[in-house]
């Protein structure tokens, strides 16, 4: 892959999130991707932070689209090679303070195979 076409799915992923358009977002991904956050840990503790496959990414995001409605990324910077693309981001959502997050996808033949949440 190009760092190009990695930028191009990074967007799409933004626009996806932001539309809270399940489908679209998980149309991304790998069938066995990983994904890892902080706050997958602190919502659900039996994780440890990390899920793998669709249908757990589409649980996690379902539950964050339904518990905040508002919830909205600004990218702020997107770096990529031919492996992955890091993303810089502001979380926002109403009535809570602005959060900056860092995450990383990694990409391999079209498909997001793992992503990782780092919040500052």
């Amino acid at each position: 892959m190009s760092a190009e076409k990695n930028l191009s799915i990074a967007m799409l992923w933004f626009e996806a999130f932001n539309a809270h358009n399940l489908e679209k977002l998980l149309s991304l991904y790998d069938d066995e991707a990983q994904h890892y956050s902080p706050k997958l840990k602190i919502h659900h503790p039996e994780t440890n932070g990390l899920v793998t496959g669709k249908e757990a990414l589409r649980s996690w995001w379902k539950d964050s689209f339904d518990r905040l409605p508002s919830l909205h990324y600004k990218v702020t910077s997107l770096t990529s090679n031919a492996d992955r693309v890091f993303m810089e981001y502001i979380r926002t959502v109403e009535n809570e303070d602005n959060i900056l997050v860092a995450e990383v996808l990694e990409i391999k033949e079209t498909r997001i195979i793992a992503s990782r949440v780092y919040h500052g």
